[in-house]
């Protein structure tokens, strides 16, 4: 298996315990992907409006969402890629 990132393997290891506790149950690698990409749409919307409209608190607000979601989807990238 592909080394995962320390924020990857958390994620693993938490759905592993829950859904067996098996420690080789790696081919929950792509579900666990799936439920992180639908985390990041259900809390960060996929689109947002222009944010030069917006002031400078309401920018650094969005940007802040705006990274989350990407934090999300590189490990959901991380474990959907992984042997």
């Amino acid at each position: 298996m592909t080394d995962l990132s320390p924020q990857a393997q958390e994620v693993f290891w938490a759905f592993n315990r829950a859904a067996s506790g098996k420690p080789d149950d790696w081919h929950y690698l792509p579900a666990i992907a799936s439920a992180l990409e639908a985390v990041a749409d259900q809390v960060v919307p996929k689109e947002w409006p222009t944010i030069e409209d917006y002031n400078e608190y309401e920018q650094g607000v969005a940007a802040a969402h705006i990274k989350c979601r990407n934090q999300l989807l590189a490990i959901a990238d991380e474990l959907a890629r992984s042997d």
